[in-house]
Order: C-alpha cells, then structure tokens, then sequence
C-alpha cells in the first residue's frame, strides 16, 4: 500500500512503515490521520509481528506543521492538539507488537516525540535529536516532557528541553537514548534484520515482555511483579512454552505457532 504520504511494505512478519512527506516529513493533520488509521490496521493483522517506522529523505521527521499551528486562537484549540497528538503516540506505545524506529536524519519537535513512543530506536551518524519547542515560546505537547526523564534521566532530559538545543547520534547513543547507531546505508537493513530477529520469536512471550515493561513503567515495584508473576504463569500455559523449553532441551531451534 502506498500514498503521498506514507508506504508499507511487509517482508517477513515486519511491517515497515516509510514517511514520504518531503522535504522534511511534517506530522500535518492529514498524515498522523494516516498513521493512525495504518498503526491500527496493522496491530490487529495477525501476519504482521513488529512494525518498523523510517522516512525516506535527509530527515526523519521534523515534528508538527507550524503552518498549522499558525491558525490556534485559543489555550483549548492547542490543548486539543496536543491531546489528539498524545493518544497517537501511546497507542503506539502500548501495542502488543515491538515498534521499532530507524531514524535516518533530523528527528525533532513532534518526530522526536514519536521516536520516543517506539520500543527501540536506531539511528544514523548524521541524524540529530531535539526538542526545540521552548525557542518558539512553547513546549513539547505530545508525551516529550513526560517520556524523555524516563528515558534518558531528568538531568540531561531537563538540558535538552530547557536549551531546545540538538544533540548528535553519538551523543543519543551514550545518554540512552538511541540502542545503536549504524551506517545511513546500514541503518533499514540492520534494523529490519533485528525486527526479524524479533518476529522468529513467539508472539505471547513479545506481548508478555512489552506489558511486563509497562507495568514496569507505571507502577510501584509491588504492583509491576504482581503483573510480571501473572504473565509468567499465563505464558507456561501455552504450547510456545512448552515448544521453547523442549527445543533448548533438545539443542534445537524452536518452531513457535503463536500458541
């Protein structure tokens, strides 16, 4: 399937989803419609088992259509936005299926915000990172000031956002917030070939981490084991369990049915 605006494409149970919204892939009205709508269909397709998000130009996203932006009156009419922006990115933060970001170029403002919404993310040498919204009087309003802390930690997130200054890849790596950095014609390849590392595993066993980490992410110690003790025991009840136990007993590769 493919538009103006965005292109999947669908190789081995991972879908990857390319902005295609040049010259520098804003996040208008109309193409977080498209993702949406796309991120949805996707998540209940039972072919599809991790979901791969890039961009096809020198940037990866550059955030928000200040064009768009330019015509709120009102402290309601932003808070609207910046509300409908938010339920986006934690539906793609809350799928039971990894999403993982390959960030090619600049990933600023509100393409940051959705970088920070994926599970891993990796990146080029030449792509750079920030949130620039406090040099326009504003600040992030799509998850930005609430999801980089936890990242990356308050003290480098409270840098990042008070100065609206860039950071390298190098220097996302270090401070946790990209996995690895690899080579602008490495970076699809290697990260649709982890994605495919990921896919060979079982379905369950994905959803169970990813909910484990959530429950990691909102809630006290006590309550976050309570929910890991539960998966746990729900997993052992599915024949992936036992067909992953077997295998390692067996020196074999297991055959997961998603079971």
């Amino acid at each position: 399937m493919s538009n103006e605006l965005l292109v999947l494409s669908v190789v081995d149970r991972v879908a990857t989803i390319t902005f295609n919204n040049p010259p520098v892939n804003l996040l208008s009205t109309r193409v977080l419609v498209e993702l949406g709508r796309l991120v949805d269909r996707l998540a209940t397709d039972s072919s599809i088992k991790v979901m791969v998000i890039t961009s096809s130009g020198r940037f990866f996203c550059s955030g928000a259509d200040l064009k768009e932006l330019q015509h709120i009156d009102t402290a309601q009419q932003a808070k609207d936005v910046s509300l409908r922006g938010q339920a986006l990115l934690n539906r793609i933060e809350q799928l039971d299926k990894p999403v993982l970001a390959a960030i090619n170029g600049s990933c600023l403002g509100g393409g940051m915000e959705l970088a920070l919404a994926c599970h891993l993310r990796f990146a080029s040498p030449a792509s750079s990172f920030g949130l620039p919204e406090v040099n326009l009087g504003l600040i992030p309003g799509w998850g930005g000031t609430q999801r980089l802390p936890k990242l990356i930690g308050l003290s480098k997130a409270t840098e990042i956002l008070l100065t609206g200054s860039l950071i390298s890849a190098d220097e996302a790596q270090r401070c946790g917030l990209v996995n690895a950095v690899w080579s602008e014609a490495d970076l699809l390849p290697r990260t649709q070939e982890f994605a495919a590392r990921l896919a060979q595993k079982g379905r369950l066993a994905l959803r169970a981490v990813l909910r484990a980490l959530r429950a990691a992410q909102d809630n006290p110690l006590a309550e976050g084991l309570a929910q890991e003790a539960e998966l746990f025991g729900e997993l052992f009840e599915t024949k992936d369990a036992k067909e992953g136990i077997n295998a390692f007993l067996e020196k074999r590769q297991p055959n997961f049915q998603d079971q």
